[in-house]
C-alpha cells in the first residue's frame, strides 16, 4: 500500500493509524479477526506491506479507505495490490513502481 502524504511517518505511527481505522469501524473484536501484521515498511518510498487473513481483506481495505490522518497529520492510504505470497507481491509492486515512476 502507498501512504499518500507530504509528511514521512515511521512504522509505529503508520500502524497506529491502521489499527485506529479498523477499530473505529469494526471495534476491537472485529480488529482481532484480521490478524493484521506489518511485513515491511519503507519510510522513504512511503510503501507498506501488511498481512491479513483472506477473510478480512475486504474489511481492512474498507477501513484503510477511511483513514485520513497519521500522527495527527493529513494522509491517505491506497492499496496498490494484494497477493497470496510476498514473492508475487514483490513482483506486482516492481511492475507498479516502473509504471508510475
Amino acid at each position: 500500500m502507498i501512504v499518500d502524504s507530504t509528511e514521512a511517518f515511521g512504522a509505529e505511527g503508520f500502524m497506529d493509524a491502521v489499527w485506529s481505522a479498523i477499530i473505529r469501524l469494526y471495534g476491537e473484536h472485529g480488529a482481532s479477526q484480521t490478524w493484521l501484521n506489518l511485513m515491511r515498511y519503507d519510510k522513504e518510498r512511503k510503501l507498506a506491506i501488511i498481512r491479513v487473513t483472506n477473510d478480512a481483506s475486504s474489511m481492512v481495505r474498507t477501513a484503510l479507505a477511511l483513514a485520513t490522518r497519521i500522527c495527527d497529520k493529513p494522509a491517505s492510504l491506497h492499496v496498490v495490490s494484494a497477493s497470496g505470497t510476498l514473492k508475487a507481491l514483490d513482483k506486482k509492486i516492481k511492475q507498479y513502481s516502473s509504471q508510475s515512476g
